[in-house]
């Protein structure tokens, strides 16, 4: 299998990358194309129920959980002290689709745009040292760069934008 087309986003805590993935998501779906998505979390988290069966499961001891309905399924995968598995194997779990996006991943040498709000916990640019941020998504004028800038909630631009650089449109 090839390896999917990739575009990221990458910011600080509270720069607007879950609110910017959601909506190029609507978008690009919108536009007919296959998306998937990938969060990486610098925490641990839990998208079971306490008490649910499939938490119980888990707290067994399963090394995987997958939840299946009429509607959707899910797969959780214990790590249970192993080490976190890389991005490249994340990628291979994937069924096929026209793009992956990825929120959060700020090291790693795929295309992404840096997102930037005034209101983040951190606003030391990330473009400078990341050689593979093609752009730059803002709240507040940017200014010293030779990026790309685009408003932040400019979905339609920044959409057309990754379509672009992807080669999704061909």
């Amino acid at each position: 299998m090839t390896r999917p087309k990739i575009f990221g986003i990458a910011g600080w805590k509270n720069s607007g990358k879950t609110g910017l993935a959601v909506r190029l998501v609507t978008e690009l779906v919108g536009r007919g194309y296959r998306v998937s998505t990938i969060k990486h979390a610098h925490h641990d988290f839990d998208i079971d129920k306490v008490g649910a069966d499939s938490y119980r499961h888990r707290q067994a001891g399963a090394h995987e959980v997958t939840i299946v309905s009429g509607t959707r399924y899910a797969i959780m995968h214990e790590l249970r002290g192993a080490p976190e598995p890389s991005f490249e194997e994340i990628l291979g779990r994937l069924v096929p689709c026209d793009l992956v996006l990825i929120e959060g991943y700020k090291r790693e040498p795929i295309p992404k745009i840096e997102a930037r709000r005034l209101e983040s916990a951190n606003r030391e640019p990330l473009a400078p040292t990341d050689p593979h941020i093609v752009a730059i998504a803002a709240d507040h004028a940017v200014a010293d760069t030779a990026l790309p800038v685009f408003e932040l909630d400019d979905t339609k631009r920044i959409a057309d934008f990754v379509v672009a650089v992807t080669g999704l449109d061909g």
